[in-house]
């Protein structure tokens, strides 16, 4: 009940004729032919009463109010077509009909209401990113903390004890806050504008708050709630020196950040630019709606004269004219526009302009990029290999977590997949530990996962382009390429030692480099070949080669059934363009389900590709499905450019008109499915809409819907057109 409250209220005070026009009905039944002024004819208006003189003075500042909208929509090139309610409010009057004059004032000033409703709540979903946008940051004022450079303490000099840093040489903290104490973490910080901001500043995140700028994270850990941002679910874990993104939510611990962007250049002022652009664009069926209903006027005049000049009653031409409804054109298809708008921000699907909501339903042709698109954004583990005849009593899931315990300090493109591995190993370890399962002898139960929580890493040491090496609880293990994991510390590989059987000549001895690729050679075969697709590291467990991790570029999970359901919403031609080498495309796209594969292809060859589809006859609408960084030229090439991103990096591409902010490649026939259904729901929507204004328009012609009637009938039919429209919010593609 006060919800309802509230939304009366809100209604009343966006339409204030509504509340008046609701007044007006007392004095109307009340006094209306009551005259103390005695006889005195008016022409056209007669002599009307005190109740009926209120009425002609509502209808006057409705003519008014009305025309000044249309004046103000023809400046902003947009065509008045409020005409219609015009002429049947005046007609009314001129026939001495108050009560169809107050009735179809009424009818306006709801329907300004209605209208008003519809779109608040279609764009519910953009209303909700808007209204979370943070307007506070709460920035540190403790002693030493400041912007490089600059002294913020209260030294009368600024420079005698600046480190140069941005910290200075402070007295001893209390022991509370020596001690970690929450008061003392976030008691010394000032409230201030969000645009008050600049890179450098430390603010602090209070539990439940909203990030203000996008930063660097200092404290040690934080979860965020990135459902904001990219419609993520499940909050995200992140640790000290991670990205931490304006509009995630802070979880129930108090977060450290340094500020790294100002608030107007953070993610989620980005992604509010995208939704205003988005809400203040037009997209041309909307256009082409406005201007139909010019025609659409025209007929209701005609029809509103016929009947008048047939039966020679000027009562006939109201009645047609309060029937003749617009509405479904004017504001049915922008809100069903608008809902389908919401309904894409809602799934995580950003788009520049709602013309582009208008493309996607006919999209016919889709080219998607291979690496960090249809695949996951790094190369996978797909096996460990142990070596033959190696001798070792490890296994595999031994291998993978001691490798993947030193690839966690590498940046080389193949780490993050093995030190994700490794981390799932160290997890089914500690289960079989757990289990009683003792895989390994005693003497050598201190091995990561069993007994120990965490391992001890030490002396970590990357060579750029050969490996990484370091001591994981004391046992050196070196991971990367053959030569480099079976080279001992000088740098040679222990010819004797690892190819047992073969005697070492002194050939071999004065040969070095040459022996050395035998043995590569040697170990290979006994590993056996790699696919076409396929990468290996080596790994070495204190001196001896043992196993070799496989990877690959994979599929992502969803891949093959987001294009099979592309091809379910008729979607012709799928298509895939990849700088990789063909073999590797190939095996990708028969699991993803693509026959036309274009491989080995420089950035411009990708745009050529692209445009060459866009300007064929008879080619539908062209789409470009990339990760909106390297692809930017092909993205803009196509007659929509799709930019896949996880929030962090390309929200803002100019290249793109559309961007999925989690990262989901099912997000990409979704669009195309809401894109359709709200096309459709539009159609039906003013379809449905005119055909009933046109039946009762006839109707009324012939004299079988009287004009107060009529006036209640045309809200009806307004009210079934805009309820109809938003249900383009309603999930049931």
């Amino acid at each position: 009940m006060r919800k309802f409250i509230y939304l009366c209220s809100h209604l009343c005070v966006q339409v204030p004729l509504l509340p008046i026009a609701v007044l007006t009905v007392i004095p109307l039944a009340v006094c209306p032919s009551w005259r103390p002024w005695g006889a005195a004819d008016i022409p056209v208006l007669g002599n009307p009463g005190v109740g009926q003189w209120i009425v002609i003075i509502v209808v006057a500042y409705t003519i008014i109010d009305t025309v000044r909208g249309m004046i103000d929509d023809l400046r902003h090139g947009r065509v008045g077509v409020d005409l219609l309610a015009v002429v049947a409010i005046a007609a009314t009057v001129a026939v001495q009909e108050y009560w169809a004059s107050w009735a179809v004032v009424l009818m306006i000033s709801s329907g300004e209401a209605i209208e008003e409703y519809a779109q608040s709540k279609a764009e519910s979903s953009l209303t909700a990113l808007m209204t979370a946008a943070p307007q506070t940051a709460h920035v540190v004022r403790r002693p030493g903390v400041g912007v490089a450079g600059v002294n913020t303490g209260d030294g009368s000099d600024g420079s005698s004890d600046d480190r140069g840093d941005g910290f200075r040489k402070v007295a001893a903290l209390p022991s509370s806050a020596a001690s970690g104490s929450s008061d003392a973490a976030t008691s010394h910080y000032d409230t201030v504008a969000v645009e008050s901001v600049t890179p450098g500043d430390v603010l602090i995140v209070l539990p439940g708050e909203t990030v203000p700028v996008d930063g660097e994270l200092l404290s040690g850990s934080a979860t965020l709630d990135l459902s904001n941002i990219n419609g993520e679910p499940v909050p995200r874990g992140v640790f000290a020196g991670a990205r931490v993104m304006s509009g995630a939510v802070n979880g129930s611990t108090t977060l450290t950040m340094r500020a790294t962007e100002a608030a107007s250049d953070s993610q989620y002022q980005r992604i509010l630019a995208l939704v205003a652009a988005a809400q203040d664009s037009r997209p041309a069926v909307v256009k082409t709606a406005d201007v139909l209903a010019v025609p659409f006027t025209v007929l209701a005049l005609a029809i509103a004269a016929v009947a008048w000049l047939v039966s020679g009653v000027p009562t006939r031409f109201a009645q047609v004219l309060v029937l003749a409804t617009p509405c479904p054109l004017l504001i049915a298809a922008p809100v069903a526009y608008v809902a389908g708008t919401g309904r894409l921000a809602k799934s995580g699907i950003l788009i520049k302009t709602q013309d582009v909501l208008e493309n996607l339903g006919r999209v016919t042709h889709v080219f998607f990029d291979k690496t960090g698109t249809l695949t996951v954004k790094q190369p996978q583990v797909t096996r460990v290999e142990m070596l033959p005849g190696a001798g070792t009593h490890l296994n595999e899931d031994h291998v993978l977590m001691m490798a993947g315990v030193v690839e966690t300090y590498s940046v080389h493109i193949l780490a993050k997949g093995i030190a994700k591995a490794g981390t799932e190993a160290l997890s089914r370890l500690h289960r079989r530990f757990e289990e009683g399962q003792r895989l390994c002898p005693q003497p050598d139960a201190d091995w990561p996962g069993h007994g120990r929580d965490y391992p001890v890493v030490k002396h970590i040491d990357e060579d750029a382009g050969k490996g990484i090496s370091g001591e994981v609880n004391g046992h050196k293990v070196r991971v990367g390429r053959l030569s480099f994991a079976a080279s001992s510390e000088d740098g040679f590989l222990p010819v004797e030692r690892i190819v047992p059987g073969r005697a070492t000549t002194d050939g071999d001895r004065r040969s070095g480099k040459q022996g050395e690729g035998r043995l590569a050679d040697e170990i290979r075969t006994r590993f056996g070949m790699l696919a076409p697709d396929e990468m290996a590291s080596y790994v070495s467990v204190d001196g001896h080669l043992i196993a070799r991790i496989v990877l690959r570029d994979v599929p992502r999970a969803n891949a093959k059934s987001a294009l099979a359901s592309l091809r379910g919403l008729g979607v012709a031609k799928l298509s895939m363009l990849t700088g990789d080498k063909r073999s590797s495309a190939a095996t990708i796209a028969s699991e993803v389900g693509i026959d036309d594969v274009h491989a080995e292809l420089f950035p411009e060859d990708k745009v050529t590709a692209v445009t060459t589809a866009t300007v064929t006859p008879s080619r539908g609408v062209t789409m470009m499905v990339g990760d909106g960084v390297n692809d930017a030229p092909v993205l803009a090439a196509a007659d929509i450019g799709m930019a896949m991103t996880d929030g962090t990096s390309t929200a803002a591409s100019e290249s793109a008109q559309v961007v999925i902010l989690n990262d989901d490649i099912a997000a990409v026939p979704r669009a195309i499915a809401i894109a359709r259904r709200t096309k459709r729901v539009m159609l039906q929507a003013v379809l449905a809409g005119l055909a009933l204004a046109l039946i009762g328009m006839v109707a009324a012609a012939f004299n079988l819907i009287p004009v107060v009637v009529g006036a209640f009938l045309q809200e009806a039919i307004d009210v079934v057109s805009i309820l109809w429209a938003l249900t383009a919010l309603l999930d049931r593609d």
